[in-house]
């Protein structure tokens, strides 16, 4: 059971997921908590406050984290099991305290500094909700992440080993779960086997669930959130989305790498290879069946299960017309991106250029000086990827006509298709977003298959 920032935002939204591990407790529950909301970022901007000497800020940005989750503490607890907890929480605000002066005193944030300011927010959380849960009588044991989540020393965005992390829960978790205790760990952090603390990147704590879920063969992952599950595209945009009750292992990655906000990219890998199912639910209205992510699910009436939008998009056009079809060229062009460790979204090639999507970040500029070297380089940035998911669509004619002729008045720079069975994308301005997904929601999901949407 992975519990996110909302559903660990505040003392009524701790005392609600108590209650709802409670109704699990016959099932033998593993809960893994994200930082409570709004956290990580406060965590965020006080280590890089600190790294350009704003002391003051840094130090006032803690004090508020610190107030934030003693009051939580307090509420939750009450006087006489809140004095014990205090001294626990005091220590680890005096770290972080101690550990921001230092980095002001050294003038520089470095990555693996950065993972180790941001570890405190599931930490934080873990230890207050253990003490919660045991307060309401769950038998719950507190697991350091780091003892369990082995990754490599890739900062802000480790890569878990797996293999060493099965080990480590057949280690230190097993044994609570053959004693009925509940453990609670933070999810997103790790560390690597010298014990350096690491982060699996934004979003992670749905991964670190994943894999847990998978080295202990769990029955199912719960996914609980603020909305109930997944949902046919974006709700702030159109109002009338509609709930995916069912939808396939396959559908849900592709949606939630291109821009589905409900689940982490990653989430679903582990719990493919073992074939367990994963649940998207709603901690505010636990009686909500939210979405079930299966292997296999029943065929669908409808042409599309969901629509995505990825912002921040930035389309690298690289034009070369005397080297492009030579041995090795797009060899040496991806090996770029490789070496700055930026991910390729789209790739759409012509007699003379390649163009490429990836996500808009600081790292274009070197990409661009290193391309500059091979061939002449354009960029349009402010794009956006709107994605169009599926199974039913390997198999019906005439889907690219429907869906270009509901938006024929808006520019498409790029298309694919084919690459992916059961994905249609496409890249749009990113001003052109709300309107494309309403004047394709409005076409697409009139008539719903009541097996598949609510």
């Amino acid at each position: 059971m992975k519990f996110g920032g909302t559903s660990v935002e505040d003392a009524t939204a701790i005392d609600r997921i108590a209650g709802i591990v409670k109704g699990r407790l016959a099932e033998q529950p593993y809960v893994v908590v994200s930082a409570m909301s709004k956290v990580t970022d406060t965590l965020l901007a006080m280590a890089a406050a600190a790294g350009n000497g704003d002391r003051d800020k840094a130090l006032d940005l803690c004090r508020q984290v610190r107030e934030r989750h003693f009051d939580t503490a307090g509420e939750l607890l009450g006087t006489g099991l809140y004095t014990g907890l205090h001294s626990e929480l005091q220590s680890e605000f005096d770290s972080l305290e101690q550990l921001l002066r230092g980095i002001c005193a050294v003038g520089e944030l470095t990555p693996r500094t950065s993972d180790y300011v941001v570890s405190f927010g599931e930490r934080l959380s873990s230890i207050i909700i253990t003490a919660a849960f045991a307060a309401r009588d769950l038998p719950a044991t507190l697991v350091d992440a780091r003892q369990v989540m082995v990754t490599d020393g890739q900062h802000g965005r480790a890569i878990p080993q797996v293999e060493e992390i099965n080990e480590r829960l057949q280690l230190h978790v097993q044994p609570l779960i053959v004693d009925r205790r509940v453990p609670v760990m933070g999810g997103f952090i790790g560390s690597t086997r010298e014990g350096i603390t690491t982060t699996i990147g934004r979003g992670g704590s749905d991964f670190s669930a994943a894999l847990v879920g998978a080295g202990l063969n769990a029955e199912r992952i719960e996914i609980w959130t603020d909305v109930d599950g997944m949902k046919t595209t974006d709700p702030r945009i159109c109002p009338d989305a509609h709930r995916i009750k069912v939808i396939s292992f396959n559908e849900a990655a592709e949606l939630a790498y291109f821009g589905a906000k409900v689940l982490h990219p990653s989430t679903v890998l582990p719990a493919v290879e073992k074939n367990i199912p994963v649940l998207v639910l709603n901690s505010r209205n636990p009686t909500n069946e939210g979405t079930r992510i299966l292997a296999h699910t029943p065929k669908s009436k409808s042409l599309f299960k969901a629509i995505a939008a990825k912002q921040r998009i930035t389309i690298i056009e690289i034009v070369a017309a005397r080297m492009l079809m030579a041995h090795g060229f797009l060899e040496k062009v991806f090996e770029i991106f490789a070496r700055h460790r930026c991910a390729v979204d789209i790739v759409s090639t012509s007699e003379v250029s390649i163009s490429v999507t990836v996500d808009s970040n600081e790292a274009i500029p070197a990409i661009a000086a290193d391309l500059e070297k091979l061939a002449y380089v354009k960029f349009s940035g402010r794009m956006a990827i709107i994605c169009m998911v599926g199974e039913s669509i390997r198999e019906r004619p005439g889907v690219a006509a429907q869906v270009f002729d509901a938006m024929k008045d808006i520019n498409v720079r790029m298309i694919s298709q084919g690459a992916s069975e059961l994905n249609m994308s496409f890249v749009i301005d990113e001003a052109d977003v709300p309107g494309a997904i309403q004047r394709l929601h409005s076409r697409f999901f009139k008539e719903l298959d009541p097996e598949v949407f609510d």
